[in-house]
């Protein structure tokens, strides 16, 4: 019959950061067995020589459940601690003044430590810029679509479905500035500025269609295509605004990406179902943009 190993409390070297705790075990020669919460066995020799160790602590504020073989253990919330547990003297546990530091030499060297770090991540020196004449491009594109917006609003309700049908000459040069200067977001990304662009088929349907045909220009579908649109960039445009200086509005987020599901195949069925088949028929009665084919080729 074995004898029995009694299992003994090692003796604890202990030390702290803003975030972290370290723990020394003296044993030598030690076989670590499985870890539990804040618990840690091992066979090893120790002062009493060959022996199984086991020591149990109860942290005084919660640490993340990680398991690490260095039993170095991460703070759930940064800060820095009066003492290691909640009971306040433990016989087994001394300071490891290998690694011990006090309140401001731990936070100093911290500080140290993610200067060193920030220090080796390159900075772009035109940083500032970029994100100044992000801001200023999308206040300035916000600004032109809440006019034609509000423009719009107002018109419709002192002259209720009048509105419609002169939608283009009221507003249609605030459109055709906000679109040119939308090309912008096609060259942004090839200047490195953002790494987005948005590019739709709006111009082919107001520079071509509404603009190039006259019939067109008096139609309701100008109306509810203008609308529409300036629903969407009025929230689209400050959402950028934000994001340009590190801020954000919760209540425009989501708006920014949930007005996006009724709204996109809404206008799917203005620009193609309204604009693009009601201009057909006038397309082909007056042969613009037309190209004829040769006579030799029509005759095959």
């Amino acid at each position: 019959m074995q004898p029995q190993i009694s299992i003994l409390t090692p003796h604890v070297y202990w030390a702290q950061r803003h975030g972290e705790i370290f723990l020394r075990v003296e044993l030598s020669d030690a076989k670590v067995g499985r870890p539990a919460g804040a618990s840690r066995s091992a066979q090893g020799h120790g002062a009493k020589g060959d022996n199984e160790y086991m020591f149990s602590l109860e942290f005084l504020e919660p640490v993340r459940p990680e398991r690490q073989v260095d039993i170095k253990v991460k703070k759930k919330v940064e800060r820095w601690w009066d003492r290691l547990t909640l009971q306040e003297k433990n016989l087994f546990l001394a300071p490891d003044f290998d690694r011990w530091l006090d309140e401001s030499d731990a936070e100093r060297r911290e500080k140290i430590n993610r200067i060193n770090v920030e220090s080796r991540v390159r900075k772009d020196p035109y940083l500032g810029l970029k994100k100044g004449y992000l801001f200023m491009y999308n206040l300035v594109q916000f600004l032109g679509f809440s006019w034609i917006f509000v423009n719009m609003t107002v018109r419709l309700f002192i002259l209720g479905q009048d509105s419609f049908y002169d939608t283009f000459h009221t507003t249609a040069d605030m459109m055709y500035f906000c679109q040119m200067m939308a090309v912008l977001e096609v060259i942004n990304p090839l200047l490195g500025l953002v790494l987005y662009s948005h590019v739709t088929g709006r111009n082919v349907i107001l520079f071509v269609i509404f603009g190039s045909l006259e019939e067109m220009q008096n139609q309701p579908a100008v109306f509810f295509v203008f609308y529409l649109w300036s629903s969407i960039e009025i929230f689209r445009y400050p959402f950028y605004m934000l994001a340009c200086i590190g801020t954000e509005w919760k209540l425009l987020t989501w708006l920014r990406y949930s007005l996006w599901i009724p709204l996109y195949p809404l206008g799917l069925y203005l620009k193609v179902t309204v604009a693009v088949i009601q201009s057909l028929p006038i397309f082909d009665e007056t042969r613009r943009f037309s190209l004829p084919l040769p006579a030799a080729l029509v005759s095959l």
